[in-house]
């Protein structure tokens, strides 16, 4: 009896292991965020060429804005963008917790020599059929 529960033990942990890192970021993401009173959107599109993820991210005024250093590990994407607002260029770090068709995490920048961070979270658009 002991040996079956620890079999199961060990499966079930595998399990969650392998599912954390089976997580999926290909596809387009609709996500919001808000800094200080401002709500706002952007649309996350990820794909993979092989083993290897791309993408762009786009907001209301600035459209298909090329993802740099894209990275999968346990479930966790990290990314960079650089956002263009009213004559700068931020460039804005994203580290998203990816739960199927759901991601959350922060976005975190450098603007005027401060640290600013922000909390987003999306959700995967379905395919039509």
């Amino acid at each position: 009896m002991k040996t079956i529960l620890a079999a199961a033990l060990v499966l079930g942990l595998c399990g969650l292991a392998g599912a954390a890192d089976k997580a999926d970021p290909v596809g387009t993401w609709t996500c919001a965020y808000q800094i200080g009173d401002q709500k706002r959107t952007a649309t996350l599109t990820v794909t993979r060429d092989g083993d290897k993820l791309a993408g762009a991210m786009s907001w209301p005024d600035q459209k298909g804005e090329k993802l740099k250093d894209v990275r999968l590990k346990d479930g966790t994407l990290t990314f960079s963008a650089v956002r263009k607002f009213m004559g700068n260029e931020i460039p804005v770090e994203y580290t998203l917790t990816i739960d199927g068709d759901k991601l959350k995490g922060k976005g975190a920048s450098d603007f005027g020599g401060q640290k600013r961070a922000f909390d987003i979270a999306g959700r995967r658009e379905t395919k039509a059929k």
